[in-house]
């Protein structure tokens, strides 16, 4: 667990303490601004991101709750998509001054879970809690079976989050690799886009894994090397 003032104290971890300022957005922008006004405390109270795996939706949730605990607000991050949670975990969440709640769809025919997440969600704007929620697809394609909780869903603002384009995911790695002292040559990162995973969650990790044999070897990155990277070689 992450310990940071303001964070309740529940067995979950943020995960490499990913920040709203390092999301690329691409075509996001504009759920981007949203994210960080929530954050902040300026925006609005209630915002729901959806899309496909791998558009960031995990890495806004994260990213809202430094944010706001770098304000000195109190934020709380939940996936509901790991094991070993149960229904009690909303209790006396709403005191939070930001709760993001991810991976909304795991819960969904679960009749003990969305009667939780509908009661939290009540108390929530009751207490002026600003909730930030993630699905794998708009409210009304959950496949809920509590109405209610379908119509709260929908209340406010919902953002389909988009995959970067393949433009995007180049300047991604580049940025990746200058930010890590890395010449990494157009060459190279073309190579890249056409023989890896292009989300962004896999590039920036085997861009990690190149900048460790580089420093390693004493070289900078080259098509060879990255080769070797990708098939496991080193």
């Amino acid at each position: 667990m992450i310990d940071h003032p303001g964070q309740l104290h529940l067995p979950i971890a943020l995960i490499r303490e990913p920040t709203l300022a390092d999301y690329r957005p691409g075509p996001n922008a504009e759920a981007l601004a949203a994210v960080e006004a929530l954050a902040s405390g300026t925006g609005e109270p209630y915002i729901y991101l959806f899309g496909a795996s791998s558009t960031g939706k995990t890495h806004l949730l994260q990213g809202a709750c430094q944010a706001a605990i770098k304000l000195t607000r109190t934020a709380q991050y939940i996936p509901l998509g790991k094991s070993g949670l149960l229904p009690s975990i909303f209790d006396d969440l709403e005191t939070r001054d930001v709760l993001a709640i991810d991976d909304v769809q795991a819960i969904a025919g679960k009749a003990d879970w969305e009667v939780a997440l509908f009661d939290l969600f009540n108390r929530a704007r009751a207490h002026g809690c600003a909730l930030l929620i993630a699905g794998g697809a708009a409210p009304d394609a959950l496949e809920l079976g509590l109405p209610d909780l379908c119509s709260r869903l929908q209340w406010g603002p919902r953002y389909c989050l988009l995959p970067l384009s393949d433009p995007d995911c180049e300047q991604l790695l580049m940025e990746i690799a200058a930010e890590l002292g890395m010449r990494l040559g157009q060459e190279t990162a073309r190579y890249i886009m056409n023989n890896y995973a292009r989300d962004p969650g896999s590039l920036v990790t085997l861009i990690e894994r190149v900048d460790q044999v580089s420093l390693r070897e004493q070289r900078q990155p080259s098509i060879p090397l990255v080769r070797r990277v990708m098939r496991g070689e080193i």
